[in-house]
């Protein structure tokens, strides 16, 4: 049976070992303590093993110093013009200064997402809807500014704020669906048009270039023909000079050279008359025969005469006379053939 001071002993043992678990005090990584003295903040244990005095001092509040998450529930928003969308969005915040997190605010978590709440209204309400829906950048970036500086006193930091999501009313989606799709076929009708504008100009280009060509072929070939004339002409001027002199050397072969080929002509243009069938008329084929014979005379005459005229003009001048009126006495003294009816 244990005596009064054993029992003393035992109890000033288990005393013992009490303080000493009381006044060691260890921190895990990634956390920090606070220590109070009789309700008055004095320090802050980091993480590692730490001693205090047991019954005077004790641990105030324990601060998770990581980076931390906050969900921002959805709530609507009224835009600046009006319009009315769903916003839901995180919060990534870090304790900075566990001494000012633990006795600058109460329910740190609740201030934070109360206050993201309110500036979310605050910044997108002042925008137009087109703004809100398509500067989600530029969003992040004032909410992240007005939360952080007004957390800062707490000693915490802001370090994201992100919009999850932006959702507004159907009938607003339905108009902006018809809208895209109008700006969809306008550009679309644009498109279509300049390619026709520019197809257009292509084909005027390329009319343009062929009807020069064309000119250029049409100018040439009339430079061609006016140079072709030019040369008939000339001929034509030389042989008439050639009758010409014929005809003054007294050649009267000269003469039926121009009735013969007007002659011909004549029928020529009788047969092929286009309201005339059938032709009925007497024609001197004899006659026509002799102008082409005396045609065919006169140019053999011409070319057996040609150098010697040239070489020895007078002596052969009577000669050239003397067979013109043989050959006109002979023409004149053969029969005209008549026609049926004559």
């Amino acid at each position: 049976m244990l005596t009064g001071s054993a029992i003393f002993a035992i109890v000033v043992v288990v005393f013992a070992v009490l303080l000493v678990f009381l006044s060691v005090k260890s921190v895990p990584q990634g956390f920090e303590y606070t220590v109070e003295r009789f309700g008055k903040y004095i320090q802050t244990l980091r993480p590692g093993l730490h001693f205090i005095i047991p019954l005077v001092d004790r641990i105030g509040a324990t601060m998770n110093m990581m980076e931390q998450v906050l969900d921002v529930p959805s709530q609507e928003v009224i835009t600046k013009d009006n319009a009315m969308v769903t916003v839901d969005g995180v919060v990534f915040y870090q304790v900075m200064d566990a001494a000012k997190a633990a006795y600058e605010v109460r329910q740190l978590e609740l201030a934070i997402l109360n206050l993201t709440t309110t500036n979310i209204r605050t910044v997108m309400g002042s925008m137009d809807l087109d703004p809100v829906l398509s500067e989600r950048d530029e969003i992040n970036s004032r909410l992240l500014s007005t939360v952080d500086r007004a957390t800062n006193p707490w000693g915490v930091k802001i370090t994201r704020i992100e919009i999850k999501d932006i959702t507004p009313p159907r009938d607003l989606v339905d108009s902006m669906a018809r809208q895209m799709k109008a700006e969809r076929d306008k550009r679309a009708e644009i498109l279509l048009a300049e390619g026709e504008k520019q197809s257009a100009i292509l084909r005027a280009e390329g009319e343009k270039q062929s009807a020069i060509l064309e000119a250029e072929g049409r100018r040439e070939a009339a430079f061609r023909d006016a140079e072709a004339r030019e040369r008939e002409a000339e001929a034509e001027a030389k042989a008439t000079a050639s009758v010409s002199r014929a005809i003054a050397e007294g050649d009267i072969n000269a003469v039926n050279y121009f009735v013969a080929q007007s002659y011909v002509g004549a029928l020529k243009d009788i047969a092929s008359a286009p309201n005339q069938k059938l032709i009925m008329m007497p024609l001197e084929a004899s006659g026509v025969i002799g102008a082409v014979g005396g045609i065919t005379e006169m140019l053999k005459d011409g070319l057996k005469d040609v150098a010697p005229a040239l070489a020895q003009p007078d002596k052969h001048s009577h000669i050239k006379s003397h067979r013109a009126e043989e050959s006109a006495s002979e023409r004149n003294s053969k029969p005209m053939d008549k026609g049926p009816w004559s």
